[in-house]
């Protein structure tokens, strides 16, 4: 039996072969943990930005790039609209440029945040897409504006603990 060494990790060749998880071998672990340590820098999820949020961390501008409409159907409280369209346009009078903006589109079928996250990178903002958008700020069961007002959803069980207690990622 043949022996596949990839970094630190051996596996041997007839496993590597009958499985799909390791038939491509995992990254050494230095080379993982460089990966994982980048997507952080461009991501966050909807739990941290809340929690964010709700303890006022200095220096978070959460920008919803979506249309008028979907603005007005829910959106995350203290966000700011500009559609992606109007980011160059709007963002320099609305936001610091010392600031770390986190873009949110519908959901993660959408990849409007991550127009609006190049479109801010593009101004030399530092700039993060909350992964889920605003689908799963309300599948988690966070409180959302509408233009009726506040609204908020129960949890979703196959999103966030039934408690709308942080899973604690």
């Amino acid at each position: 039996m043949r022996r596949v060494r990839r970094g630190a990790h051996t596996t041997t060749a007839s496993a590597a072969s009958a499985s799909a998880v390791l038939s491509v071998p995992a990254a050494a672990p230095a080379e993982a943990a460089a990966h994982y340590a980048a997507r952080l820098a461009f991501e966050a999820d909807v739990s941290d930005v809340r929690a964010d949020l709700l303890a006022g961390v200095p220096g978070i501008v959460v920008v919803d790039s979506r249309s008028e409409e979907g603005w007005n159907q829910g959106r995350i409280p203290g966000a700011l609209h500009i559609p992606t369209a109007r980011i160059a346009e709007l963002a320099p009078s609305l936001i610091d440029p010392a600031a770390t903006v986190v873009t949110y589109c519908w959901g993660p079928g959408c990849n409007g945040a991550t127009r609006a996250a190049l479109a801010f990178a593009r101004l030399g903002y530092q700039v993060k897409e909350m992964l889920g958008g605003f689908e799963y700020w309300v599948r988690e069961g966070f409180a959302f504006d509408t233009a009726q007002g506040p609204d908020q959803r129960r949890v979703d069980d196959l999103t966030a603990p039934r408690s709308g207690i942080s899973c604690a990622c």
